[in-house]
Order: structure tokens, then C-alpha cells, then sequence
């Protein structure tokens, strides 16, 4: 029996396996998911009992829909490889199917969820449309039927618009980008609108309007965006992150265009209103003039003067018969004065002489000369009247009556009480 080198071992059992298992279908959930920086994806592939490693690599990996996420049932498409150095098996995977779901259908999910969390969605940054736009920029294919549909419909309605095209492809690899630049590009020329547009397909026509670099491009505008793409059934990433979307492409137009003919009759009916407000205004200015007239003839200066004028003649006749009537008391006040004033002067002159005569006889009755002088005199010293409490002893001092002064001296002073 031939005796073989782990490498030549190796190396038979991968050829029997690559060659024999060359294309396989397997179902299974993915488990240990891992995205390597050099864009390949490495993970497990179990049942309720066995499990297999497996790889896609960054060629395969790039044209996944989807997001490979841990747990989630899948079907791999691939080939069993020999990893020669360590001697275990793998499945190298071309593609990955969802389990019972399709993948792009998966993938507008996890979209949809990832930007809804990131607030793309969000009603209160959605931005108004202008209603009389100037300018608008059409980002569509230049070939399409969607775009002749648009400008049938904004000739129709609104010629007071200026448009421009953005040629872009709708469909394909490429798509994407293209419409992601074009929505940048227009966002800083100053348009009123710019409307992402193209006609109907399945979902995989559709999926440029799916992809995340165009929800982005939407989401960072400035310019208020519509989104009209496919039919009314058809509901697209964009859809949801746009400020306006409009079910087809010409109901966009219709849409973000006011109609000519409903702006003749609002214009007739503006009229009128105006027309009618005018009138009630005129009426309402003429009753006011009418008034302001009124008042003014009624508050003007002459009509002041004369008020004025009657006021000065009320004062000064109320002036005049309130003088005339204090005259005419004082008067009557000055008769009755002088008529008593005889009697008055009279009863004054005898009052005054009753009293001098009781002064004199008060005089006469305190006069030193006529009282009794015993025992009485008067203390001075140095002709100064004094009270005899102020005498010490030795001091000298002069007793004076009405006949007599005598000088003493203080020999011995006591207090009596």
C-alpha cells in the first residue's frame, strides 16, 4: 500500500471534492457573520444538527442586495473547496438567496428600516413646495417616454416655467450614481423644484431608486424634491425620503403645477372679491370722511373760538351779578356799620375810661406811700436791689426805707428752715 504525504493527501481529497461538488445548492442559517476589510465575508452555515464554514469573496460579495445578518435562512450557491494548508472544507459562494423571500425584497426592507431609524422619513423636515415655481430641473432619462409625459403636462398647464434635463440612466449598474450626482449637481443651481422621475418596471428596473446613495442624495438637498417613479402600485426608497411623491411621472407635473385655466378663473374670482372689497372700502372711507367732517367742523378753531367767546361772556356775566350782589350786601353791611357806630364809639370810650379809672385806683392802692412801712426796707448793694438769702458774713450792704438808709454788716447768718 502506497504511503502518502499529508500535502498529496490533501491534494487528492480536494480534487475528488472540487470536482464532485463543483455546483451545490444548500439551505442553512447563517451564523458567525464576518465582513473582512478586504471586502470578503466569512461565516457559518448550520442546521439543527450539522454546520460548514463558507466565504464569499469581495468579487461575489459586491453584487449582494442585501445585508447578511446573523440567524437569517438562506440558500448559498456555490462550489466545496479544499483549503490545502489546514485540510478543511469550505463552500465558496457565488451567490446568497433569502430563504423564501426574495433578495431584493430583503433588501428594500433593510433599507427601508436602516434609513427610517436614521430619520430620512420624518413628516416635520419635509420641505413645502413652492405653489408658482420659475424653474424646475427634470432628473430623468432624456429618451424616455416619462420625460415627454412631464413637458406634455407642464405645457399644458403652466407655460410660465422654465425646465431643465438632466439625461441620466434609469436602470442598470450605473444608475445610482448618476442620479445621486445629478440630484447634487442640481441642488446648488437654484431651482424652485427638482422631480427624480421614470416610467414603470419590475423591481429590478425600479432598484436604482432603491439603492442608498440615491436616498442619501435626497435626504442632503436643499431643494424640495419629488419622487415619481413607475406606476401608482410601485412604492421605491425614494418614495419615502422625497418631500412629494407623486404616483407616475405626469402626476408629478400635475402635482407640482398650477393648472393655467384654474389660475384664469381664481384670477376672475380674485377679481371680483377685490372688486367688492374696494367698494366696501370706498363706502367705509366716505362714511369715515363724512364723520371726520362732522367732527371737525364740530372741533375746529372757529368753533373753539366761539365756544370759548360764549364761555368768557357766562364767566363775566357771572362775574358781574356776583359783584353786584357782594356790593350790594356790603353796601347794606356799611349803612348798618355806620349807624352804630356813634353808639359803639360811645360804649368803646366809656369801656376805656372804666378801666384807666380801675388802673389808677390799683396804682394808687400799691403805692409804697400808702402802705404800712413797719417793719419793711429794702436791701442794696452798691445800688442794686438784693435778696437777703445772697448776704454771707462780713458782707455790707445798705437797708433802705422811704425815710432812712442804713448801712450794716453781716455778723452771723442762719438758716430758718
Amino acid at each position: 500500500m502506497h504511503t502518502l504525504s499529508v500535502s498529496s493527501l490533501n491534494e487528492q481529497i480536494k480534487g475528488l471534492l472540487e470536482e464532485s461538488f463543483s455546483q451545490v445548492l444548500v439551505e442553512g442559517e447563517l451564523s458567525r457573520v464576518t465582513f473582512h476589510g478586504s471586502g470578503h465575508i466569512y461565516f457559518t452555515l448550520k442546521d439543527s444538527s450539522s454546520s460548514i464554514s463558507a466565504v464569499m469573496f469581495k468579487g461575489n460579495a459586491s453584487k449582494l442586495k442585501f445585508r447578511l445578518e446573523e440567524g437569517m435562512k438562506v440558500i448559498l450557491n456555490g462550489a466545496i473547496t479544499l483549503y490545502k494548508p489546514r485540510g478543511s472544507y469550505q463552500i465558496n459562494c457565488f451567490t446568497i438567496e433569502p430563504s423564501g423571500q426574495g433578495a431584493l425584497a430583503l433588501a428594500y426592507e433593510q433599507l427601508k428600516q436602516k434609513l427610517s431609524m436614521k430619520g430620512y422619513f420624518n413628516v416635520e423636515i419635509k420641505k413645502q413646495l413652492p405653489r408658482f415655481p420659475q424653474k424646475i430641473a427634470l432628473i430623468t432619462s432624456a429618451t424616455g417616454a416619462a420625460l415627454q409625459d412631464m413637458l406634455r403636462v407642464a405645457n399644458s398647464r403652466y407655460r410660465l416655467l422654465e425646465i431643465d434635463v438632466y439625461d441620466v440612466l434609469v436602470q442598470g449598474q450605473n444608475a445610482a450614481r448618476e442620479i445621486s450626482q445629478a440630484i447634487s449637481i442640481a441642488d446648488l443651481k437654484g431651482y424652485d423644484i427638482l422631480v427624480v422621475a421614470r416610467g414603470g418596471g419590475s423591481i429590478e428596473d425600479l432598484w436604482a431608486f432603491n439603492e442608498e446613495i440615491v436616498a442619501d442624495a435626497i435626504f442632503r438637498a436643499n431643494t424640495p424634491l419629488a419622487s415619481a417613479i413607475g406606476h401608482e402600485i410601485d412604492w421605491v426608497i425614494s418614495d419615502f425620503v422625497a418631500d412629494l411623491r407623486a404616483p407616475t411621472p405626469s402626476a408629478a407635473m400635475e402635482m407640482i403645477l398650477p393648472d393655467t385655466h384654474e389660475l384664469y378663473q381664481y384670477l376672475d374670482s380674485i377679481s371680483s372679491q377685490y372688486a367688492q372689497v374696494l367698494n366696501q372700502k370706498l363706502h367705509s372711507k366716505q362714511q369715515e370722511l363724512f364723520h371726520l367732517q362732522n367732527s371737525y367742523s364740530q372741533h375746529s378753531v372757529e368753533k373753539k373760538l366761539m365756544l370759548k367767546n360764549d364761555e368768557i361772556q357766562r364767566f363775566k356775566s357771572s362775574f358781574e351779578q356776583s359783584m353786584s350782589f357782594k356790593i350790594q350786601n356790603f353796601t347794606k353791611e356799611l349803612q348798618h356799620i355806620k349807624s352804630r357806630f356813634p353808639f359803639a364809639m360811645d360804649s368803646v370810650t366809656k369801656n376805656a375810661q372804666n378801666q384807666l379809672s380801675n388802673l389808677q385806683k390799683t396804682l394808687e392802692s400799691n403805692n409804697p406811700k400808702f402802705k404800712t412801712k413797719t417793719g419793711f426796707a429794702q436791701l442794696s448793694q452798691n445800688s442794686v436791689v438784693i435778696d437777703i438769702s445772697s448776704l454771707e458774713v462780713d458782707d455790707v450792704f445798705d437797708v433802705q426805707s422811704a425815710e432812712v438808709v442804713v448801712r450794716a454788716k453781716v455778723i452771723r447768718k442762719e438758716n430758718i428752715l
